[in-house]
This record gives structure tokens, C-alpha cells and sequence, in this order.
């Protein structure tokens, strides 16, 4: 039996997992489908996208940019070519990183799983630049002089990190807008769902990188997208990109003062909502990542504004980076994909391709071979980053391989949405045939839960209740639920484990068009739960969360889906 990351990895959610084990008794490793386990190497041996950057240097494209190119210090350039390279997440959880000189720095090496990745530049105890990573269960971890790797093969984790400290799930966005007061070290900041900014400065001490956090501002809840990019006007401090929901950006210019630590505002433009991540582009330039994965790059003019855009990649070379280092969105993770069952017991995964389709199906063991089995997909409950598989049998719960007890037979239906109660860790909620909703607070490992907490009464009216993620843009996961006359209302998440959610707000209706309704988890990589449905035609629709609460338009991206009888 697959364990570990291996297994999250092949299939994102145990997808190696035997018919055996599913049953009363958990199963050994000679119970493994053979089949399934072809699948399972299959997958874990998928690569990253071959790409380069093209980044023309700072003031060539508009002279008015050289100063902020002259004073800016980059937060990661990796090679020393005075160009800002990028590090990314793939859709199967590895570290890669490109040089606009096309060096795959970590290219495809198996790291602990992060879910944001922020370059701070050097921290004055080298010429190599450091970058912090943030796990899903909020882990800050700082990488001293991130491109000595000895060689491509080297292994992220076989070079020590730092322990910056946990918590950081109270921040919705980490990033580092370069040096905000002058001392030559990138400084931190968090944002936290209510919107607060809290600052970090840099204390060139790599043992304790941090100071203490202070308040620096409020109100910044309204933005989908916050981007350090360093100096962009030439003053020598940091300065931030902001964009909001409609797709309006905006530019603040840092002040040297933390005790107002930004300029007012400077509207810059609207339409950037048709990109998923906006990311640091190096000497105050700004890239921007197209649905379809294409890179696009705006230099700057040097007073905030920008030139119009060039490519910076190939088309759609990028289409298979789920979060890119120094980009804007709430990072997402603990969903990447969807199950679907035949009504004979055949199990197919599609998993999602951040260009809002999935990808083709896998058949997971063989045709037929799961008749009888409850297989249900779970958002990650693990510091894995990946889904996880649940099944009740004969009463038993299962996550995985693994056994969790027995009395789940009450149970009408059973959701991890992800983390609930602010710690970090992947939760679920289950409904009992009264119509009370109970949650069960996770232990971070997938193992176990606590004592389970009721929520209330009257969930009866829901004929489906689901979730992966954030849908109100704060970063917090929510609850979806449909009510038999096709009402779709939103359960804000609160992180609070006493009160999980706030009052439902009301989606949309005509929802019961859907013969099936699922939560595949972020389908375009910016940072949003997005919803898929199966009409009774069986076609297939997306609808992007635009936030908050709200879904673009219905979009086709299939047919043929009315062979499942379940999809989830």
C-alpha cells in the first residue's frame, strides 16, 4: 500500500488504494490492485512543464523606469543575472524554479509540500537570496541562499530550512513588498481575512529572520490580489500592487514610515480580472498569468504606472503552475480534482489543469471493479496538500487506508471542506438522518477527530451539501448547501471552532438543473473554490468564483458525463 506523500501524489487522494482494504479490515500492501498501482506510478512520474522567461531589462521598454530599476533590489534572483526568476508549485505539489536564462534550478524534486512560496531577496548574510515558505497548516520555514543547490538533482529539503515559527493560517496572503523603511532587508507582511496588514521587519539575523508583527493597516480585505514587487518609483522602498474583485488595480507607494507605511492609492486600471495571478516581475515590473497559462509582462514607467504588456513565456507554458512565488492570490490547496462512478462500479479521476477544464479521465483498477463501494473525495486532512479518499462500510469510516471508527452509519452525508476552525487543519462536517450537521475538528494527520460538535438542526432541506475552499475571497473555507428546489446558499466560514460559520447568503437559484453538483477545488490556479455541475443531458459546466459569494457565468467544458451516477 502506498503511504505518504507517494500515495497523495499518484492520485492526489489514495487513489492506490485496494478493493480489500475498503472493507471491514484495512488491507496489506500485497492487497494493492495491480492496476491501480500502474495508475499510481504513472502519475507520481509526471513532469513539469519545460519553460523559460523572457524579461527584457528594466528601462529598455520605457526610460522613465531606470530609476526604479537602478534602486530596486530584487527579491529572487537565483542565477545573480540581475533579473527576477520565479519558483512555483506545479498541480502535483513539487518546488520548480525558471531563470529567465531557462535553468530549472529545483526542477521537479520533491519538497515538503508548501503552499505559498515568498522570496525576501538577500537577508545580508550572503549574495544568495532566501525564501520563506508557508505550509497548509500555517509553518513558516525561511530557506537560507536558495539556488546553492549543488546541482539540479539536489533535493529541496536535504538543504536544512529555518523554523520561523507557526500560526501563520491566521494570514490569508503572506508576501514581501522589499524593503519598506530602508535598511536594506525585504520586510513581510501578513494579511489577515479581516483585512488588517500586519508587518514584519527583516532582522538580518537568519536564526530569527522576523521582528515582531505590527499593525500597519486596515481595510485591505477588498483586494483578490496583493503584490510586493520591490521599488517601483524609485524612492528606495517597497511598494504594492492591489487589485479588487472588479478587476481594478491599483498602486501604493511605500512611504519609508511604518507608522504609515503607504501612499494613498493610485488607480492604475481596470480589466486585470481576466488573470489568475499577478506576480512580482523584478525592478518594479509587474507579470501577469492568462487563464491559459501564457506569462505576460508590464515594465514600468517608474511612478506606478505600466507599459503595455509583452509575453514573457511561451503560450500556455505555465498552465501547469497551481501558485507562483511572489504572486498576489490567497494561495489554495487540499483539492485538486474530482471522482466519478459508474452505475456499473467503474472509478475514473479527473484531475484539474488550472486552465478551468479537467484533464482527461484515469480509470483507477479495473472496469466494474468497485460495485458496492461508498468512495467519497475529501479535502486534504493532512499537511499533504492533497485530498484524501473517504468510505463508510458496514458502519466503519475510513480516510485512506485507515480506519477511524466505527457509528458513521448515521450519517446521510459527509464533507471535509478544509480547515474550519482557524488551526490550520483540515476538518469535516457530517449530517445525521435528523438533519443535525456535526463537525469534527481534524488532528492535522488524517488520523482522527475530536469529539464531535453540533451545529444545529435542519439540514434535512439540503439534498446536497459540499465544499473545497474559500468561496466569499477571505480566504476562509465555507460550506456550500442546495435545497431541494434548487436555492444554493453560501455558510461563510468564520475560523472560529465555536461558531464555524456566519449566516447563509443566498448564491443563486435554479442550482437543481444539476443532476450533479461538485467541488473539484481551484480549477484556473487563483486562489478560489470553483463549482462544477452535470445537467441531466450530461453536460458539463464551470462556474469561476469571482468572489464574494458570487460565479461567472456557466460555462460548457464537457459532454458525455451522464455514463456517472456519482461525481464528487
Amino acid at each position: 500500500m502506498f503511504s505518504g506523500r507517494g500515495r497523495r501524489v499518484a492520485a492526489c487522494t489514495a487513489l492506490a488504494l485496494s478493493a480489500g482494504m475498503l472493507l471491514a479490515t484495512p488491507a496489506s500492501a500485497s492487497d494493492a490492485d495491480p492496476a491501480a498501482r500502474a495508475f499510481a506510478e504513472q502519475k507520481q512520474a509526471k513532469k513539469a512543464t519545460p519553460k523559460t522567461l523572457s524579461l527584457p531589462q528594466a528601462g529598455t521598454a520605457r526610460a522613465g523606469a531606470q530609476a526604479a530599476a537602478d534602486s530596486s533590489s530584487l527579491l529572487s534572483d537565483l542565477d545573480g543575472d540581475g533579473q527576477e526568476d520565479l519558483i512555483y508549485r506545479d498541480t502535483y505539489g513539487y518546488l520548480n524554479s525558471v531563470t529567465a536564462s531557462g535553468v530549472t534550478l529545483f526542477g521537479d524534486v520533491e519538497a515538503p509540500f508548501v503552499k505559498d512560496v515568498v522570496p525576501i531577496g538577500d537577508q545580508g548574510e550572503g549574495s544568495l537570496p532566501e525564501v520563506l515558505t508557508v505550509s497548509p497548516t500555517g509553518t513558516l520555514t525561511l530557506y537560507k541562499d536558495a539556488s546553492e543547490l549543488g546541482s539540479v538533482d539536489a533535493e529541496f529539503n536535504d538543504r536544512p530550512g529555518v523554523f520561523v515559527g507557526n500560526g501563520w493560517q491566521t494570514y490569508n496572503k503572506v508576501f514581501s513588498p522589499g524593503d519598506v523603511n530602508g535598511d536594506g532587508r525585504a520586510d513581510v507582511i501578513g494579511r489577515t481575512p479581516s483585512g488588517q496588514l500586519y508587518l514584519y521587519l527583516g532582522t538580518g539575523d537568519l536564526s530569527k529572520p522576523l521582528g515582531g508583527r505590527t499593525l500597519v493597516g486596515t481595510g485591505w480585505g477588498k483586494f483578490d490580489q496583493l503584490v510586493g514587487l520591490g521599488d517601483g518609483n524609485g524612492d528606495g522602498f517597497g511598494d504594492v500592487y492591489a487589485r479588487d474583485t472588479a478587476g481594478q488595480l491599483y498602486f501604493y507607494a511605500g512611504t519609508g514610515d511604518t507608522s504609515r507605511l503607504f501612499a494613498p492609492a493610485k488607480a492604475i486600471g481596470g480589466g486585470w480580472n481576466t488573470f489568475t495571478q499577478l506576480v512580482a516581475g523584478g525592478h518594479g515590473g509587474l507579470l501577469a498569468r492568462d487563464l491559459g497559462g501564457t506569462l505576460y509582462y508590464y515594465a514600468p514607467k517608474g511612478d506606478g504606472t505600466l507599459v503595455s504588456r509583452i509575453p514573457a513565456s511561451e503560450t500556455g507554458a505555465w498552465a501547469d503552475a497551481a501558485q507562483i512565488g511572489n504572486s498576489g492570490t490567497n494561495p489554495y490547496a487540499g483539492r485538486e480534482g474530482v471522482h466519478a462512478f459508474t452505475s456499473g462500479g467503474s472509478w475514473y479521476w479527473y484531475r484539474n489543469t488550472t486552465t478551468g477544464r479537467l484533464e482527461n479521465r484515469e480509470l483507477v483498477g479495473s472496469t466494474n471493479e468497485w460495485a458496492g463501494f461508498n468512495l467519497f473525495g475529501l479535502s486534504s486532512l493532512d499537511n499533504s496538500g492533497f485530498s484524501d479518499l473517504g468510505e463508510v462500510w458496514d458502519g466503519a469510516f475510513y480516510v485512506n487506508d485507515l480506519k477511524i471508527g466505527n457509528g458513521w452509519g448515521v450519517y446521510s452525508a459527509i464533507v471535509a471542506p478544509g480547515d474550519l476552525t482557524g488551526d490550520g487543519k483540515g476538518d469535516l462536517v457530517a449530517r445525521d438522518k435528523n438533519g443535525t450537521l456535526w463537525l469534527y475538528k481534524g488532528n492535522g494527520a488524517g488520523t482522527g477527530f475530536a469529539t464531535r460538535v453540533s451545529l444545529g438542526g435542519g439540514w434535512n432541506a439540503f439534498n446536497k451539501i459540499l465544499g473545497a475552499g474559500d468561496y466569499t475571497g477571505d480566504g476562509l473555507t465555507d460550506l456550500l448547501a442546495r435545497t431541494t428546489t434548487g436555492e444554493l446558499y453560501v455558510y461563510p466560514g468564520t475560523g472560529n471552532a465555536s461558531a464555524p460559520f456566519r449566516s447563509r447568503s443566498l448564491v443563486g437559484t435554479g442550482w437543481n438543473t444539476y443532476k450533479q453538483l461538485a467541488s473539484p477545488g481551484d480549477l484556473n490556479a487563483d486562489g478560489k473554490a470553483d463549482i462544477i455541475g452535470v445537467n441531466s443531458a450530461g453536460e458539463l459546466y464551470r462556474y469561476f468564483n469571482t468572489s464574494p459569494a458570487r460565479f461567472a457565468p456557466k460555462y460548457k467544458i464537457g459532454t458525455g458525463y451522464q455514463v456517472y451516477n456519482k461525481i464528487n
